[in-house]
């Protein structure tokens, strides 16, 4: 088993077993196919570039991952709310990930603004 030592990382696994959970439930109960497979692809790819990032060999290697990642936690924020919106999810799944994912986000940003790669300079967001 694979240990991510880092919070983020330890945040983005939980956060894509949760996402698994989300879409192996949506398969059985709800039959969705489409958008909770998008939501599982986003959900575990912030991971994925989490954990590429740490064994980058280059600050801009890495930076580009954090922002792989950073975009993909932002894209499952987009899935994750159409699923709520659409009745797909309760208000109650829908705040426990949201409020994982908003974490994830805010870390992501904070490692891109701190390594200098990232190019905004402040959060369009309104966390």
């Amino acid at each position: 088993m694979i240990q991510d030592k880092s919070l983020v990382g330890i945040k983005a696994k939980e956060f894509a077993i949760a996402a698994v959970r989300v879409y192996k439930n949506q398969l059985l109960t709800k039959n969705e196919f489409i958008m909770s497979k998008q939501f599982l692809r986003s959900s575990t790819s912030i991971g994925a570039n989490i954990s590429e990032a740490t064994g980058s060999y280059s600050r801009k290697e890495f930076s580009n991952k954090m922002s792989i990642a950073y975009k993909e936690a932002r894209e499952s924020l987009y899935w994750l709310d159409l699923l709520y919106e659409t009745g797909y999810i309760t208000q109650n799944d829908f705040n426990e990930l949201q409020e994982i994912l908003v974490q994830i986000n805010k870390m992501l940003f904070a490692i891109l603004r701190s390594t200098h790669f990232g190019r905004a300079e402040k959060s369009t967001t309104d966390y």
